[in-house]
């Protein structure tokens, strides 16, 4: 059986309108995307803001209120068995069978695809060997690490080698380094003509990945371009000041109300229109009697862009 699926649209996923609520609470109030052919799109947004459920909807695992999506050229809503064929899914919670081993999941995963043993046991090895996990395909998959489990579960995603894959927050509590070893696996996912949509709650990583960055608030989207569009529209330099004393966090705030605080590592950080403003915030602190340990100028990040839209959506 012929289990490799291909998308040849325009757009690999086309969303127009999209609303669900839960209860008296609306969680989507009209979603618009589009995902090209071949691209990769994150979707950032806070907690609550509505990111799991598009993916959801999306997989045809939640039944929208109105509005239309479809996904490889198929409506998830009157084609969800078409829609399932294309695509594949990593959750937020690994899948996995801990008491099984790496290479049993994935034959379990190929057998409900309907595949032969013998094709199943074929592509579970082109799988491990892909996502480097042929030295520990016959350990149990309690055994690994955080990343190996991401890894095997993007694995068993991939089992019917789908045009269209669904990332929902996949590197999630795993440490930098296996982090950038999903991020590697990712890429080439992407070189290959897989067309993804990613969620995250790490904006550094919509920045590495990402063509292009939805960022959705209160279930609206505020913003859809290239991060590096997105980064020039918050505009100005940002002024990073850290403070001697932890303490003067919360009266830092007070002198100046539209600077972003971080407790945890003492930074206070002020967007700076001229040098005149940065002479001027110095000021401020100094007039305070706040002591500064240390002072950089830098670039407007994804975090500047999703602090800043999504505090203007609020």
């Amino acid at each position: 059986m012929n289990v490799i699926h291909s998308t040849p649209f325009t757009e690999a996923v086309h969303v127009r309108g999209l609303t669900k609520s839960f209860g008296g609470t609306r969680v989507l109030a009209g979603i618009d995307l589009t995902v090209p052919t071949g691209s990769l799109l994150a979707l950032l947004g806070p907690n609550g803001s509505g990111k799991t459920t598009t993916v959801r909807i999306l997989t045809t695992l939640l039944a929208p209120d109105a509005g239309t999506a479809t996904v490889g050229g198929h409506d998830v809503t009157r084609e969800g068995a078409a829609v399932r064929r294309v695509i594949g899914l990593t959750a937020q919670q690994a899948t996995v069978d801990g008491l099984l081993t790496g290479k049993e999941n994935l034959e379990l995963f190929a057998g409900l695809y309907h595949l032969g043993r013998r094709q199943a046991r074929r592509r579970a090895a082109e799988l491990l060997e892909r996502f480097d996990l042929t030295a520990a395909a016959d350990r149990l998959a309690s055994t690994y690490s955080g990343g190996m489990r991401r890894r095997l579960d993007l694995a068993a995603s991939m089992i019917s080698n789908p045009g269209i894959l669904f990332l929902d927050e996949p590197t999630t509590g795993l440490d930098p380094r296996s982090r950038a070893e999903l991020w590697s696996v990712i890429r080439e996912l992407l070189a290959s003509g897989t067309t993804i949509l990613l969620t995250t709650q790490y904006l550094d990583e919509a920045d590495h990945l990402a063509d292009r960055v939805v960022v959705i608030d209160g279930g609206r989207v505020v913003a859809d371009d290239t991060p590096a569009v997105l980064k020039r529209q918050v505009g100005s330099e940002r002024l990073v000041l850290r403070l001697s004393r932890a303490g003067d966090v919360p009266r830092a705030g007070v002198a100046l109300p539209e600077a972003h605080l971080d407790p945890g590592t003492r930074e206070v950080t002020v967007t700076v229109r001229d040098f005149r403003h940065l002479r001027e915030t110095l000021d401020l602190l100094d007039r305070a009697g706040i002591e500064v340990e240390h002072v950089a100028l830098r670039t407007p990040t994804m975090d500047d862009v999703f602090f800043e839209l999504t505090a203007a959506a609020a």
